[in-house]
């Protein structure tokens, strides 16, 4: 994919949303972590609290899927899928989507509710960083205050697995930006100001994943 296009991308966020101008390096920079992590074959993570659950949750939703383009199959897949099944087979190779691996830590109520219960509420995310990262994968930490307990743990395990850390913040960073490659830092007075422009960031970035890989 052309870097103009995908420059493009990014001057239109900033054009709509001018205060995510003093962002751009960093949402740059971001992208081209997530396009070597996903070019390695590796995988994305992402938590965050209350509505940054909701954002990590949502980020998921637009990597796995088609978000702002058609994904298609590759011929192998689709080839396969008809050698297993000739009738199911069609049917799958023309709905099924390619997909940019990512897994929200926000979601597995029983494995979190378990660690909470038995170990520690603070260590739930860093639990599933030991498990689930790999050398290589990127683990994205949204917190609009930069200082969650359980998103600042997973961000230290992440570093200690060798994985990149990519955090997304209010203007401060909290303590969060001490333990990421990469502090998305954007203006906000207040929560709800700093979350309305996180999802643009993440849909920003999103697109700019689509277009480079499908």
């Amino acid at each position: 994919m052309n870097d103009d296009i995908i420059n493009q991308v990014l001057n239109r966020v900033i054009e709509r949303h001018p205060l995510l101008i003093t962002s751009a390096d960093d949402i740059k920079t971001a992208y081209e972590f997530l396009v070597k992590c996903y070019e390695s074959g590796n995988k994305l993570l992402v938590c965050g609290n209350g509505g940054s659950a909701a954002d990590s949750e949502h980020i998921v939703g637009e990597l796995m899927k088609s978000f702002a383009h058609t994904r298609v199959l590759s011929e192998n897949l689709k080839k396969n899928l008809k050698a297993v099944s000739a009738d199911k087979g069609t049917y799958l190779a023309e709905k099924l989507q390619p997909a940019l691996t990512a897994i929200s830590l926000t979601g597995h109520t029983a494995l979190n509710t378990a660690f909470s219960n038995d170990v520690d509420p603070h260590l739930v995310f860093a639990q599933q960083v030991v498990g689930y990262g790999r050398e290589g994968d990127v683990l994205l930490g949204i917190s609009t205050s930069g200082n969650a307990e359980n998103v600042l743990n997973a961000m230290i395990t992440a570093k200690a697995k060798g994985l990149k850390t990519i955090g997304l913040s209010g203007k401060s960073g909290g303590k969060l930006k001490q333990y990421c490659d990469v502090c998305i830092r954007v203006e906000g007075a207040n929560t709800a100001e700093i979350q309305e422009l996180h999802l643009p960031v993440y849909h920003t970035l999103c697109q700019m994943l689509e277009l480079k890989f499908f």
